[in-house]
């Protein structure tokens, strides 16, 4: 059983989902493919989450390169607080590739993402709680091998242990890929997002997902 850690806030959510399928950077190869583990996030895990949300959406070899470690220093900073604050109804998962056995094993961060109990935005006035997720983002080299969705699922596991009907996320209108993923793990619009300032820039619109769990029976 899937168990959770801790409580905290969202970190880049609407970057990290729009670069959750595709990279312009490419495909690096990897190593001979090894098991793929969903689990919860450890303290030893920090630093390789770090590297993996801040390379899924800045690229350290551009113009802002030099950027690359402190913004990755304030996402591990983050990540540390969230990780440690042990508020019920959050967790943040983690896809690991092991290889080997016993005292050969070795594991992989890969790929993860969060959840936690969202607040309606303020001006919602009436409306409950509900289950959130966030920063899913999976590791160059090891995308289009169904590790966001193994990800997603793990979620409806833990949701449905909590005691929750659903679960909500937001992309971006043209993200295409991300939109047939969130599709396949059974997410369905339930609004678009509209406001003045990204109309005004020329940005796409935000969708907000709901999936609904399936009761158990008896």
């Amino acid at each position: 059983m899937i168990t959770g850690v801790a409580v905290g806030r969202d970190v880049f959510l609407s970057a990290l989902l729009a670069g959750l399928m595709g990279d312009p950077r490419g495909m690096p190869q990897v190593d001979e493919p090894g098991t793929i583990l969903i689990r919860t996030a450890r303290s030893r895990d920090l630093p390789d989450l770090a590297e993996v949300l801040a390379s899924s959406f800045h690229n350290p070899d551009g113009l802002l390169g030099w950027a690359y470690p402190l913004f990755r220093a304030g996402i591990l900073d983050d990540l540390r607080g969230r990780l440690h604050r042990k508020t019920p109804h959050y967790t943040c998962l983690v896809a690991v590739e092991q290889h080997g056995s016993d005292d050969t094993l070795t594991e992989r961060v890969v790929g993860t993402l969060e959840m936690n109990l969202h607040r309606p935005a303020f001006w919602n006035v009436v409306g409950d709680r509900y289950l959130y997720i966030s920063n899913l983002a999976v590791r160059s080299g090891y995308r289009r091998r169904g590790i966001a969705l193994q990800l997603l699922r793990a979620c409806d596991r833990i949701a449905a242990e909590w005691g929750f009907a659903a679960l909500y996320l937001h992309t971006l209108e043209n993200n295409t890929a991300a939109r047939l993923l969130y599709e396949k793990a059974g997410y369905h619009v339930s609004k678009s997002e509209w406001n003045p300032f990204t109309w005004a820039m020329g940005q796409p619109q935000q969708l907000f997902l709901q999936k609904r769990l399936s009761q158990p029976q008896g």
